[in-house]
């Protein structure tokens, strides 16, 4: 690889480092072309991107981007893959489901909206984050649900009084 070219990926690393907020680290050494493929079609579903870099060139895009990695550098080590995602629990749901029937990826590390998550036994807490589409749903379903309830009693409470309302103008008559 010329020195050019060397440039040309680094910046290419860093740019999408600095527009991604889930960004994994792992190793997925040993894992035969077959399920390479079938890893690299279950992100592909998910909208992750899955590279395979060479560490050196990641920590000078690491270093570039404007982002506090904190001690991920130190986990570049051996071989590393890189799971680039808009949610930040998408590539956690999928190393977690692909480990179900293999023993790899093994998570090295994480950078989730500024906050670092190091070594694989991170995986199970990070792929029970909610995403932000799920938090803002869960924020809109709690303030509609007291909103819901008045609603509802109103209408009940509308039906009962005009219930009684009919039984009192029977009795008069």
């Amino acid at each position: 690889m010329t020195r050019q070219d060397k440039l040309t990926l680094i910046n290419t690393l860093k740019e999408k480092l600095s527009e991604t907020d889930a960004i994994y680290l792992a190793d997925i050494s040993g894992l035969n072309a077959q399920k390479t493929v079938s890893l690299r079609r279950a992100c592909f579903k998910a909208d992750v991107k899955l590279m395979v870099v060479k560490n050196t060139l990641l920590a000078k895009a690491m270093d570039e981007t404007d982002k506090e990695f904190g001690d991920l550098k130190s986990t570049l080590v051996g071989n590393t893959s890189i799971f680039l995602s808009k949610t930040g629990n998408s590539p956690a749901k999928i190393m977690k489901d692909f480990r179900k029937k293999n023993e790899k990826p093994i998570l090295k590390g994480a950078y989730i909206d500024e906050a670092v998550y190091l070594g694989d036994d991170q995986l199970e807490p990070l792929s029970n984050l909610k995403s932000k589409e799920e938090v803002i749903g869960d924020i809109i379903s709690t303030l509609q649900s007291p909103a819901k309830n008045v609603i509802s009693a109103l209408k009940s409470s509308g039906t009962k009084l005009s219930g009684i309302l009919e039984t009192l103008s029977e009795k008069e008559e």
